[in-house]
């Protein structure tokens, strides 16, 4: 069995993130939704390090450093614009890295 990438206390801090997040977003302005969510996907990226295969460890870093976790849209114009589309980069290079890594033989980590 593969080592797990969180211990329970990363688990934990997570969680609790994740869940204080949640509640702060009732109270919050709408775009810090995905400021928050990138932030927790940064913290995830963080937590993998030695634990994940090189490869995934630098697909993981290299998709996380193109988007800020403090990163929030701005206004309407260009700007959200330019920011739904860093995004729509992330999705990619993150989806891009599970096809290679799904894809691969067995025992031939991607």
């Amino acid at each position: 069995m593969p080592a797990w990438i969180l211990d329970e206390d990363d688990a934990l801090e997570l969680l609790a993130f994740l869940v204080t997040a949640a509640r702060t977003q009732v109270d919050e302005a709408a775009e810090y939704g995905p400021m928050r969510l990138l932030a927790a996907a940064h913290r995830l990226g963080d937590a993998l390090g030695n634990k994940a295969s090189p490869e995934t460890a630098a697909a993981v870093s290299a998709a996380l450093e193109q988007m800020p976790p403090l990163a929030v849209p701005r206004g309407d114009g260009d700007g959200r614009a330019a920011y739904v589309a860093r995004l729509d980069d992330l999705c990619r290079a993150v989806a891009a890295h599970l096809v290679a890594h799904f894809d691969a033989p067995a025992g031939d980590p991607a």
